[in-house]
């Protein structure tokens, strides 16, 4: 495509210029408007400077990939019902040996559900369960919020579901969802694994020490302070925050009410024991959790006079009806049903966006109850954003600036050689990096299929999947790089009682090795069939 007229690659470069400053930094000080506003605002520019017409840019939206996107979000809000995450998380711990077995279990958890159930999903579902696993068992929350992030980031390369860019470059290359998954499912499987090998090697020695023994050497005598307060002060399902002047306590939210259930806090010093009469608050200084447990156990013995009282809890003890719980098992059968059914469907090639829309309607049918509830989850805002990008990216396209800077590069980046595959790979890890990944999948994506189309059909086909496999694994680069870094921070930061802060520099120091050995060991796996 020739260069546009000066006006109209000047106007264009400005209202791609606010969409890329929006997208890479949405709460930037003179327009903190984020990434779903900055999309509009970009593709509404591109209309008004008149880079592409009104209905130009109604054609540029995609209907195929809103409707792979929406049919799936909804799969996957009727999966977390079914209880399907909760199922993955009891897996990472079942008859687990230690910090290095559990670090490579939640890289193959990760992985294979990302795949499945889209990366950003698994991240939201997946962080405060991890994080919780890990307290517990006096882990550091570091490596393990690191292995979800970019193993979920690597696992989602390996199906047409797994993540946005793969859907866009499912729908305009026309590839079988069963071609997609046999092309890159090897290069994934090695990924995850190299992956998981430089998360031990990196944590080798913060994995290997004892916590029990390490917080035990420095502990000072057991000092508890017991103290009951009323039920009917709170909430069932939350706790005022309070902070004592002269200790490190704090009293903290819970959702569940049960007999002697046990709650941990941040720090480790903290302890909640809720029994029949109320709320047991334990204070512990400078001890090991266990201490505090072996404690816990001895109150609770003491305090047996009161395990009568407990039925008077609202709803404490109570069980749902026989057939109730019937129905409930029988339906999340279904739903299991219905998403087997839907990834049979797209392994034989049936058409990827109606079979995600129609597995998604037979869930809320099934369900058999109003249906907002479960509508209101999906995220509407990210379908309104590729609506913007889609707009946004169409117009800069027709600029002509994408199409003379691939043409400088494109005779050393062609695919039937090693040099030229190098080179492509790293022309897309950065621009993926610095314009986002589907960004990058949407500018590039036709023109290294039309470059390869000269060689033969094939290579065409190994094109479109090595752009998916690069775009995909370059988000583990830095933690700007891709949402699921994004999500995997912001939930751990938020979390209510285990909360971490996953810094820039900690991922980029683990993301910039991770990146350049996972994605230089999968390329050569990547094949077409």
């Amino acid at each position: 495509m020739a260069m546009a007229s000066m006006m109209k690659v000047v106007l264009g470069s400005i209202a791609f210029g606010f969409f890329w400053v929006l997208v890479v930094f949405p709460a930037v000080p003179f327009l903190p408007i984020g990434r779903t506003a900055g999309a509009l605002l970009g593709a509404m520019l591109m209309v008004v400077f008149r880079v592409i017409s009104p209905y130009e840019a109604n054609e540029a939206i995609d209907l195929d990939i809103l409707g792979l996107l929406f049919g799936t979000m909804v799969v996957s809000v009727y999966l977390e019902r079914a209880d399907m995450f909760k199922y993955l998380g009891k897996l990472l711990t079942w008859k687990s040996r230690g910090g290095k077995d559990l670090l490579f279990r939640v890289c193959l958890v990760s992985a294979i559900s990302s795949a499945l159930f889209t990366n950003d999903t698994c991240c939201i579902l997946l962080t405060e369960f991890i994080l919780k696993i890990v307290r517990q068992n006096n882990l550091p929350p570091q490596p393990f919020l690191l292995a979800l992030a970019s193993s979920s980031n690597i696992g989602s390369a390996a199906t047409p579901i797994g993540n946005p860019q793969n859907l866009v470059i499912a729908v305009q290359s026309k590839i079988s969802f069963e071609k997609f998954l046999f092309g890159i499912l090897p290069s994934m499987l090695l990924g995850v694994l190299v992956n998981g090998a430089i998360l031990l090697c990196y944590f080798w020695k913060l994995l290997s020490i004892e916590r029990d023994q390490e917080v035990e050497a420095e502990a000072g005598d057991l000092v508890v302070e017991n103290e009951v307060i009323n039920s009917h002060q709170f909430s069932s399902a939350t706790m005022s925050h309070a902070r004592s002047a002269n200790s490190r306590d704090f009293s903290f939210g819970i959702d569940v009410v049960t007999p002697s259930l046990l709650v941990n806090a941040k720090p480790l010093r903290t302890i909640a024991m809720i029994d029949g009469k109320g709320f047991g608050v334990v204070r512990i200084s400078q001890r090991s959790e266990s201490s505090a447990r072996r404690y816990i156990r001895t109150l609770s013995r003491n305090r047996t006079n009161h395990a009568g009282e407990a039925n008077s809890l609202p709803n404490s003890g109570a069980k749902d009806p026989p057939n109730v719980n019937w129905k409930r098992f029988l339906w999340k059968i279904c739903v299991y049903l219905v998403t087997i059914g839907m990834l049979v469907a797209l392994l034989l090639g049936f058409n990827m966006s109606w079979t995600a829309v129609t597995a998604a309607l037979a869930l809320v049918v099934l369900d058999f109850k109003d249906a907002r509830p479960c509508l209101e989850q999906v995220s509407y805002t990210l379908l309104v954003f590729f609506c913007g990008m889609f707009i946004t990216v169409d117009g800069f396209n027709k600029t002509g600036i994408p199409s003379t800077l691939w043409e400088a590069v494109e005779r050393y980046s062609r695919i039937d050689t090693t040099s030229g595959i190098a080179l492509l790979s790293v022309v897309i890890l950065l621009l993926s990096n610095v314009a986002s990944n589907v960004p990058t999948v949407l500018l590039l994506g036709s023109r290294v299929a039309a470059s390869a189309s000269s060689i033969s059909a094939s290579e065409e086909a190994r094109a479109w999947l090595i752009l998916a496999w690069v775009s995909t694994v370059a988000g583990n680069l830095s933690l700007l790089g891709s949402a699921a870094n994004l999500i995997v921070c912001e939930q751990a930061r938020r979390a209510q009682f285990y909360s971490y802060n996953l810094s820039f520099w900690s991922h980029l120091k683990f993301g910039v090795p991770s990146t350049i050995f996972v994605t230089a060991i999968g390329l050569p796996l990547i094949r077409s069939y």
